[in-house]
This record gives C-alpha cells, structure tokens and sequence, in this order.
C-alpha cells in the first residue's frame, strides 16, 4: 500500500515537470484584453517570433471590454497549463483601486512571466484645431472653459495621467471614455475631444503624420522620438512626471514553474532579436524582459504606487 502511495505521489510531482519537457506541442492562446492599441501591437509583433522559436503558432484574441478586466478574468479561469496567457498593460496595476470589487486579484490570480517593455513617458497631444501652441496655453483655456479629453476607458493608465493633469493644472476637464485606444485617439483625430494623453505606439503616426500636435512628454526627459517636446516639468508643470507603463505578460496562477521560466527564457530571446527591437524601438518602447521573481516585486509596488495616484488625482472608484 505504502508503495503504491508513494508511486502516485511521484506521478503527481512528475507530471508538470514532464508537461513542462514538452510544453509547447499545441497553439498557445495570448488573450489581449483591449481592442487596437498598444498592448495588442506589442502582442502581434511577440507572437510572430515566438511563432518562429517555439514551433507551434502563437495566436491573439482580443477580448475588450471594462479596462481589461473581461479578458484578463478568462485567463484567470483558464486551466493552468501555459495554453491561455495574457498580454496587457499598466492598467492591469491601476484597476484595483478603480474598481471597488475585481473578479479576480491581480497579485494572486496570475503569474507574472515578464514585463515585456516599456516606455519612459506618455505624450500630451491635442487636436490641431486646439489654440494651444504649448501646455501652459492649453492650462488657460482650460480655465475659460472646459476641456474634453479621450482615453480607452474608466482607470486606464491615459485616464489616470489626464486626470492628474487636471488636478496638477487646476483645471477642471470632461472624460470621454471610448472602448479601447484606437476609437479614442479616432475621436481626437476628428476632434471629439480636445486633448489626450498617448502611448508613443498609439500617436506617433499621426504626430508625424502631422495630425495630432505634441505639447509635452511626462517622462524624466525628452524623448529622443521627440527631441523637440518639452518635459512637463519643462513646461512647468510640477508632479506630472510619470512613466509611460510597461507591457507584460501573465499566465493563471499554478502554471508549472517550469512552464514559468520557459515562457521567460522565450520572451527574453523574442525581444532580444534586431527583428523585435528594431520594430519596438520604431513604436518608442524599450524591451525590458524582467524575470518572474523580479517582476511580482515590480507588480506589487507599481499596484501600490498607482493607488497613490488615484487618491491625487480624486478618480472615485466604481
């Protein structure tokens, strides 16, 4: 009896280690829970070389839907084999203290593979058809009459940084939230609303397009993407430094460990060919390829950091 026990239990403790051996030998499913935007370019463009390493296709579903809790739940509820997995961004971080209740927790529910990438600062745009030349001209018309701005939904990172400008500014502004960051930045372009704060991936083709007008970036420097873009601490505006999020990946939580580093081991490589940084770098993100261990530590504290935020900033959970 005591034989047999012990062989069960050495099926048991075997057999993640055995699917991790041959993990991936069908399609794996990368959930992004947004429409267009940065988080499914940054998904597209891992999934096609990770195609290339694993052999087996690296496929994305888009899964919209309440700032990306709806697809990020399915992943949560998937099986725990490595098969689902969820690409996102830093709103991941910020819809805790958006939302009075989550269906789900995002420091015990996942595991964190990677922080993909990253980029040091969001931008500051506005329609052409805005008066404003600079951020310190859009502060006063703000104060004559109130300004619109766009984001892809309630507690999204863009949000988030608009209504700290708001607040930094002293100016009173009127959220439009749209299903996703392609429709909102589709509103600014026909200027629906007024002003929006963007991911380099979302509006640099229109900045260069000359579509939208840059007033300011709110990383700690110039982006060498925009050299002639002042800071906000530039244009005078003080508590506005922020980064511009990150990109990550996740899987459910009681993925195999081994599963874990694997799927590490193949973003790492992934984003470290010139094929994928070059087009990163053409997006203004910079790969970062953190390690799991490394990367819960990061999630906790940027969860903590943008609860902080959220209080400045007087966004009333939902």
């Amino acid at each position: 009896m005591m034989r047999l026990l012990f062989l069960c239990v050495a099926g048991l403790v075997a057999a993640p280690a055995q699917a991790a051996e041959t993990y991936p030998n069908r399609p794996v499913h990368i959930v992004v829970p947004f429409e267009t935007g940065a988080p499914d370019t940054v998904a597209r463009v891992l999934a096609q070389q990770l195609t290339l390493q694993v052999g087996q296709r690296v496929v994305v579903d888009n899964r919209p839907g309440a700032n990306g809790v709806i697809g990020a739940e399915l992943v949560a509820k998937a099986p725990a084999d490595g098969y689902t997995l969820l690409v996102t961004s830093a709103s991941f971080a910020v819809n805790p203290s958006i939302y009075k209740k989550l269906p789900f927790d995002p420091l015990k529910d996942f595991a964190g593979i990677t922080n993909i990438c990253s980029t040091p600062g969001l931008i500051l745009g506005v329609n052409p058809a805005v008066a404003a030349k600079s951020a310190q001209e859009l502060i006063a018309l703000g104060r004559k009459s109130d300004l619109s701005y766009g984001s892809p939904g309630v507690g999204n990172t863009l949000h988030l940084a608009a209504a700290l400008f708001g607040a930094r500014a002293g100016i009173n502004m009127v959220h439009v939230p749209y299903k996703g960051a392609g429709p909102a930045i589709q509103a600014l372009l026909a200027d629906e609303v007024q002003l929006m704060f963007m991911t380099p991936p979302l509006s640099l083709p229109h900045i260069q397009a000359g579509k939208i007008r840059p007033l300011a970036f709110t990383g700690p420097a110039r982006a060498p993407f925009l050299p002639d873009v002042p800071t906000m601490a530039e244009a005078g505006i003080a508590g506005m430094t922020m980064d511009g999020g990150w990109f990550a990946m996740f899987a459910p939580q009681r993925v195999p460990p081994a599963v874990v580093e694997r799927l590490h081991h193949e973003v790492k490589t992934a984003i470290e060919t010139p094929a994928v940084r070059g087009r990163l770098a053409d997006l203004g993100l910079d790969p970062v390829g953190t390690p799991p261990a490394e990367f819960k530590q990061f999630l906790a504290a940027q969860v903590k950091d943008y609860a902080e935020m959220v209080r400045v900033a007087g966004i009333q959970p939902e």
